[in-house]
């Protein structure tokens, strides 16, 4: 990813619900335009993250996988 990464949030071997509630968290202690890395390794996240952006209005900047390893990239545009 080319974009300059603010945070990275580790959720490796948490299961769903788990990554979405610990992005939520994290992005209110972000800046507005700030980009979160999270690392996950529950497939669930690459379809729930994608929901979870269109509802709360927050950017979903795309995902890496290497291998079990899921990297997810969200920009927060809401204050």
């Amino acid at each position: 990813m080319d974009t300059k990464i603010d945070s990275t949030l580790d959720c490796y071997g948490m299961l769903c619900p788990l990554p979405i509630i610990k992005i939520s968290e994290k992005l209110k202690e972000m800046k507005t335009g700030e980009v979160l890395e999270l690392i996950s390794t529950d497939e669930g996240i690459k379809e729930d993250i994608v929901a979870w952006c269109d509802t709360t209005g927050n950017e979903y900047l795309g995902l890496e996988e290497d291998d079990e390893v899921i990297k997810v990239f969200v920009k927060k545009t809401v204050a």
